[in-house]
């Protein structure tokens, strides 16, 4: 399986979160601004991670625009889904995969959401996170 994780982050969370992701499945890693949607899908696992902004919900400058035109591409490919927050209950997390699930997508996995940086994972919802990537 080739794995790949592109990721967005303003405050380095969701960076250190990708980068510790990318690590424990072997996959490359890439910020969503130095990814094509080409090289993207010729990946089996695509695992896409983006904070929470603003009123909970994607960033849309960069990262929105390219899940957008991704979302629609996607055929085999398995789905993960990530982020960190620092307020909120998670929404943007909910409504992301809804809106995986509505673009017919199969999401392998509830989306990992992480209150602040690495130091806030929950190490069970983590290694399960990791273990269906893995598997």
């Amino acid at each position: 399986m080739k794995n790949i994780v592109v990721y967005w982050s303003g405050t380095g969370n969701t960076e250190g979160i990708a980068n510790l992701i990318a690590q424990d499945v072997n996959a490359d890693i890439k910020f969503v601004g130095d990814a094509s949607i080409e090289e993207v899908l010729t990946y089996d696992t695509i695992i896409l991670g983006c904070p929470a902004m603003g009123a909970e919900e994607l960033e849309d400058v960069l990262f929105k625009p390219f899940y957008e035109e991704l979302i629609i591409k996607v055929s085999s490919q398995r789905i993960f889904l990530f982020g960190s927050y620092d307020w909120g209950d998670g929404e943007w997390m909910r409504q992301w995969a809804d809106d995986v699930l509505a673009h017919g997508v199969t999401l392998t996995h509830d989306g990992l959401i992480v209150n602040g940086d690495t130091s806030a994972i929950d190490d069970f919802k983590y290694n399960d996170f990791i273990f269906e990537i893995n598997k």
